[in-house]
């Protein structure tokens, strides 16, 4: 089976021609020494700790599995050596906060790097990836104390965390949960909880592991509002910094999944367990939300990093495996990827997962610009964008991903159903990114039911805004894409003004939702293809690299850009059709 290789190659092209990284970045307080050529160096060594370390384990850890044997949890033969490297070569904290040890560098290097963990073992990469997002619940909203005490170690990745919201009886309405913490009368409190689908709940990596739960306080109000977040450490901490008794928290059960087998997702049993306020009272959801959006972000690029995966290894088996005849018929057999309906199942995973990356270091910039700019206006606008595209990231990101897993194993046939070429893994790992962290229904919602009202509408008009001078000022030669994409971004406009002419309707919204953030998605791949191309045909030394963006670029707007037009067309067809049937006769 072919090796996955991190597409640092695609990675620089970003960087250095497309978004120019420098002048971005010497903006940004604190960032002026870092540039492409130093951020580029550092992927460089993430890619190979990825391919060396992580993916060899990425079939074993899967078939293996975790167990839970008396009380402990045992992840698959590797795992805790690997997790120990990956700590001591400094890979958690690369975005951490200098403040608390962290090495400060921009967002946009978490992500390229989470991508690679991704596409190398996205079991494994849920243990960082929700200890980041930990770590920025605590530090917007736990006193200094806390920050002090738990803030470090997390960072450095000696410590990891885990979020706790589910119930049995309530996901994604938290109003419902029934989770309690009382206070101890020394500034604690008692956690009485079951939580489940609780990703790295449990591990043998040593360490502390750090749950954020939510529960309510004994005089909260029900729904939404009553609900605050707590610290829950699986080791109580002493005054010193070193690790004290065992808190009374334990993992109930494993959860048997059809995928990411070797992410421990445990049932949690809170008993009593000693837990802190994080933020005020009857104000989790806002705690767990900054923790929350980030790993939305996170589960989009592990849609991306999935995809990549699966496209290079398709690719390389359609260029091996001999069936069928050529289109002249004077040649037989040959190469699969000869034939034209492989050609666009290997092309529509390579025009999502390029388009997808570009997208994605574009919002992380936007992140960097939010977090650090001089100027308070752009800070804000930067701010909006990325909430405007986190839903989409998420959950434009993950269904291109599974439908890219699930293309690329159909190109193996019925190999791709085999377990030992890795592709049916693929599938099965990729499915669960679109379910947690919010289902993507749910992302679909935010997006056209309270995204894009904001501001009146503006803030999605200033980003088609910004994709209007790229398409207006695009190079002769990317003409090809950027003008069926400013075509599809009329489609877009149209359909957001029909979305914001039936903001009261919630029935509309709803049936509207999927499709409109499937044609926002689209539009936005479109307007980065034509980024691409333009760079690419202006290259200075023009390679076979360039020869490809291009020819994919156009494969992108010919095939893929016209569902733009059958997405409009059922936005704008009201929710009749999904609301006069009555429920009992489905």
């Amino acid at each position: 089976m072919t090796r996955y290789n991190p597409p640092v190659d695609d990675m620089r092209f970003l960087l250095s021609d497309v978004f120019d990284f420098d002048a971005q970045m010497a903006a940004l307080p604190g960032y002026e020494e870092v540039n492409a050529e130093l951020a580029v160096s550092i992927l460089e060594e993430g890619g190979k700790f990825c391919a060396d370390i992580l993916e060899p384990l990425n079939r074993t850890g899967d078939e293996e599995g975790c167990k839970l044997e008396h009380g402990l949890v045992a992840t698959p033969r590797g795992f805790p050596e690997a997790y120990k490297a990956f700590v001591e070569a400094g890979w958690g904290g690369l975005s951490g906060d200098p403040q608390f040890g962290g090495q400060g560098l921009p967002r946009v290097l978490q992500v390229l790097f989470d991508e690679m963990l991704s596409s190398a073992n996205m079991s494994f990469g849920l243990f960082p990836g929700l200890t980041r997002g930990a770590v920025e619940a605590i530090a917007h909203y736990a006193t200094d104390e806390l920050k002090a005490k738990y803030l470090p170690k997390m960072i450095s990745g000696e410590w990891t965390g885990a979020m706790a919201l589910t119930e049995a009886s309530a996901g994604t309405d938290l109003g419902l949960l029934s989770s309690r913490a009382e206070p101890a009368g020394d500034g604690s409190y008692r956690i009485k909880s079951t939580k489940i689908f609780i990703s790295s709940g449990d591990h043998d990596f040593g360490g502390n592991i750090i749950h954020l739960v939510l529960a309510r306080l004994p005089d909260a109000p029900k729904g939404v509002k009553g609900i605050s977040l707590f610290l829950v450490p699986k080791f109580l901490v002493k005054d010193d910094g070193s690790l004290g008794n065992r808190n009374s928290l334990s993992v109930g059960s494993l959860e048997h999944k059809m995928g990411i087998h070797a992410q421990p997702t445990c049932v949690m049993n809170y008993d009593d367990a000693t837990g802190w306020l994080v933020g005020e009272p009857g104000r989790g959801l806002n705690a767990m939300f900054t923790m929350m959006n980030a790993e939305r972000l996170f589960v989009g690029i592990q849609g991306l990093g999935i995809s990549e995966a699966a496209n290079q290894k398709a690719v390389a088996y359609a260029r091996e495996r001999l069936q069928g005849r050529s289109l002249d018929g004077a040649r037989a057999p040959v190469p699969i990827i000869e034939h034209p309906d492989v050609r666009k199942m290997l092309l529509s995973g390579r025009a999502f997962a390029d388009a997808a990356r570009a997208l994605a270091t574009w919002t992380a910039i936007q992140m960097d610009i939010a977090s650090r700019h001089p100027e308070e206006t752009a800070r804000r606008d930067a701010n909006g964008l990325v909430a405007l595209l986190t839903p989409v990231v998420k959950a434009a990101f993950t269904d291109f991903g599974f439908e890219t897993a699930v293309l690329s194993q159909q190109v193996f046939g019925g190999h791709g159903y085999i377990r030992e070429w890795g592709m049916e893994q693929y599938v099965r790992d990729a499915r669960i990114t679109q379910i947690y962290e919010g289902t993507n229904g749910v992302q679909a919602m935010d997006l056209a039911g309270r995204k894009l009202p904001i501001e009146g509408g503006k803030l999605a008009t200033r980003f088609f805004a910004s994709m209007k001078v790229d398409l207006e000022t695009a190079v002769p030669g990317a003409n090809s894409i950027a003008e069926p994409t400013a075509e599809a971004l009329g489609r877009l406009e149209r359909a957001t003004e029909y979305l914001l002419s039936h903001a009261d309707n919630s029935a509309e919204i709803g049936a509207a939702a999927t499709d409109y953030l499937r044609l926002f998605v689209l539009v936005s791949f479109g307007w980065m293809w034509t980024r691409m191309a333009a760079k690419s045909l202006t290259a200075e030394e023009f390679t076979p690299f360039h020869r490809r963006k291009i020819a994919v670029a156009q494969f992108f707007a010919e095939r893929m850009l016209p569902q733009t037009i059958g997405l409009e067309a059922s936005i704008t067809n009201k929710a009749r059709a999904l609301m006069e049937l009555e429920a009992e006769f489905f």
